[in-house]
């Protein structure tokens, strides 16, 4: 099948969402804190972390409203504010800007 299988324990959020999720919920708090825009983060973070793709590109493409239920279930599950979403996330998903699947979030398509 060409997968290769990893062992991890049984914990809440998996660990690809528990390390992926608060990344992507930095970014977004850094937009909305006026850090940087999102073409500098996503830059930064392909160019200097050499990621395939930005935090924010990857967010959009996940689905605003995806994130915002990933972070609230990790919030609730383990009761870590570090998984607090983020203000401008909650703000985006309520105007209906999800990402590509509605056709805008932190970009245009």
């Amino acid at each position: 099948m060409g997968k290769t299988p990893l062992t991890c324990n049984d914990f809440p959020g998996f660990v690809s969402n528990r390390i992926l999720m608060p990344m992507l919920n930095e970014a977004i708090q850094c937009v909305m804190e006026g850090v940087a825009e999102p073409e500098a983060i996503d830059g930064i973070m392909k160019l200097g972390m050499n990621h395939p793709m930005g935090p924010l590109t990857l967010a959009d493409f996940i689905g605003l409203d995806t994130c915002l239920s990933i972070m609230e279930v990790l919030h609730m599950g383990l009761g870590d504010d570090k998984y607090r979403p983020s203000p401008l996330l909650r703000k985006m998903v309520q105007a209906g800007l999800l990402g590509r699947k509605s056709g805008e979030g932190f970009y245009k398509y």
